[in-house]
């Protein structure tokens, strides 16, 4: 990931503004390591800090059109680039980036282009002919992006909060899927997709056409001109993106510059469920395995850093980042720049532990839309910045536009689930790839009961940041948590601690209102914590919260509640689980 900041119409074309925004650019370096770049035109600046993926050699920024009128910064891989080069036959190309295509694009059909791009992406394009600007970010909210207003009437653009915080009268997420034009002075959403009006789909299940459509996600991500690698939990959706890029890595430009041999991440307490996985999914697979451990107390050494880089005070979202920041560092260590990972998959499929109790297929539908549309505030935001804070960079197939129209558009009856009829959660994505013929992944991996990424890395990860927290937290400072944090109070010393870490670096009310709040089991929605009435007395976002569901719940809160039993044979069905299938539905490769 690079980092983009843009400062326009500042009114100040002065050499000390300069001088300012190059410092604010320089707090987004990690991002992008290899290069940086600065371009100024009049009162209008847009820097760049660079991670080369794409054409190393030449590909610095900003980026321009053949007469130099129209100039970009981008952060983001455009994955269709070479197709869209091919349309534009009557324009020459300065680079081999695959974000090079973008000024061109505009030049060719206006504002109306970006719906064209397949792929992650913010940008700044400014058109110099008028001094008119666009800003536009990614469907789904992959990358990072804020927007901010200055007391002079300009607007700020930049990939993380701490590089306009400071210097805005007011600043807030960019929202996904949504282009800003100075031309009209407002923000219209340009990702308009059938699931986004949250109506129920009816299309049948079909394995083969979704097994298809997830490769192809996969296969296009290999795109890339450095070392690259996969993050593997040894869970259901890392493992499938990793036997995916095992089978098709040969072949690739990748392979013919880096070989044919996969490399693959891990990260966990000594002991853990992913460790013990990842290891046995990377055998299977053939994949060469960085295996990285860490303490609880490690993780909690590096608590400030994290809530720094990541942005956020959501508890689910810093338990879950500082295992992932810890291994990027050893992953950047090893010279690799680029992993992919499987983020995504639950909120689509409704993969979650406490989507077993959803009434119905239509509050169960509603649910996944609600998830993917808040992504870009918690699994994204994760992925992107613990990952950008040591310049590396995370692909996410299972978040690729067509895949997603695919999958959501399966009637959700198919996605609900039943442990009567052999089906687990990601049923559906399961079955697509169980192939008796070529194994995918072994059994009892593909049909692995899911583990939420801050559970699987060690149970004791969660139990001792709330022990941290509890020396760090008194009780007379939660009862004063309403009047000092008044908004999204937070109701626990851990989220109180976060807090406390996050002010100190961000105090500006605006910072504090782009981190969601809200009751949450499991990582659930608000609403969703009414499927069960016993969750309301259990609110906590890690999976060992879905009380009856989760085979290692919380143990003490089991206890305590009699009323809250295991559904009727979970644990006796997953024989069943792994080799039920509906009739009809036999796969072939």
């Amino acid at each position: 990931m690079c980092g983009i900041l843009a400062v326009l119409g500042c009114s100040d074309d002065s050499q000390a503004k300069r001088v300012r925004v190059l410092e604010l650019s320089r707090r987004l370096k990690h991002r992008g390591p290899d290069w940086s770049g600065l371009y100024q035109h009049g009162d209008f600046y847009l820097a760049h800090q660079r991670l080369a993926i794409i054409d190393p050699a030449s590909g610095d920024q900003p980026l321009y059109n053949e007469d130099k009128k129209i100039v970009v910064t981008v952060n983001g891989e455009i994955y269709n680039h070479e197709a869209l080069r091919e349309r534009l036959t009557n324009h020459k190309f300065r680079t081999g980036s695959d974000c090079d295509v973008i000024a061109h694009l505009y030049e060719e059909y206006g504002e109306n282009f970006v719906d064209m791009l397949d792929g992650m992406f913010s940008f700044v394009l400014l058109d110099t002919r008028d001094n008119s600007f666009i800003v536009a970010r990614d469907a789904i909210g992959i990358t990072s992006l804020y927007i901010g207003w200055g007391l002079d009437g300009s607007i700020w653009i930049s990939s993380e909060l701490k590089g306009l915080n400071d210097d805005c009268e007011h600043f807030e997420a960019f929202p996904p899927g949504h282009l800003y034009s100075s031309k009209s002075g407002g923000l219209k959403r340009w990702y308009n997709p059938t699931w986004y009006s949250e109506a129920i789909p009816s299309t049948p299940y079909d394995p083969l056409v979704l097994r298809q459509a997830f490769e192809n996600a996969v296969i296009k991500r290999l795109m890339t001109d450095v070392p690259f690698g996969v993050l593997l939990s040894g869970g259901l959706d890392s493992s499938l993106v990793a036997s995916i890029t095992a089978r098709h890595l040969a072949g690739t430009k990748a392979a013919r510059q880096w070989g044919t041999q996969l490399h693959s991440f891990c990260v966990g307490l000594e002991g853990s469920p992913d460790l013990k996985y990842a290891k046995e999914v990377a055998d299977y697979l053939g994949t060469v395995h960085h295996e990285f451990h860490f303490t609880v107390q490690d993780g909690i050494d590096a608590i400030e850093e994290v809530i720094y880089h990541v942005e956020t005070y959501d508890v689910t979202t810093i338990r879950a980042s500082t295992p992932m920041f810890l291994m990027s560092r050893k992953i950047k260590s090893l010279g690799v720049k680029m992993v992919i990972s499987g983020e995504g998959s639950d909120e689509i499929f409704g993969g979650y532990l406490y989507f077993h109790k959803a009434p119905n297929k239509e509050e169960f539908h509603r649910e996944t839309c609600h998830k993917i549309k808040a992504l870009h505030q918690y699994d994204c935001l994760r992925a992107n910045k613990a990952t950008s804070a040591w310049g590396v960079e995370a692909r996410v197939p299972f978040l690729d536009k067509d895949f997603i129209n695919v999958a959501m558009a399966i009637d959700p009856e198919w996605k609900m689930i039943n442990p009567q009829e052999g089906r687990l959660e990601k049923w559906i994505l399961r079955k697509a790839f169980d192939d008796e013929e070529r194994p995918y992944l072994p059994k009892h991996v593909l049909y692995r009961q899911k583990e939420q990424f801050s559970d699987g890395v060690g149970y004791s990860w969660i139990d001792g940041l709330k022990a941290h927290a509890e020396q760090h937290v008194t009780d007379k400072m939660m009862q004063n948590a309403q009047y000092i944090f008044p908004h999204n109070t937070p109701l626990t010393k851990e989220a109180y601690y976060y807090r406390m870490i996050f002010e100190r670096f961000f105090p500006q009310n605006s910072a504090r209102l782009t981190v969601p709040g809200g009751a949450s089991v499991a990582c659930s929605t608000a609403k969703a914590v009414e499927w069960d009435a016993e969750w309301a007395n259990n609110l906590d976002p890690s999976g060992r919260a879905a009380l009856g569901v989760h085979l290692s719940a919380y143990e003490k809160q089991v206890a305590a509640s009699n009323a809250v039993k295991a559904p009727p044979k979970v644990i006796d069905n997953i024989p069943r689980m792994m080799e039920a299938a509906a009739p009809g539905l036999a796969i072939t490769s």
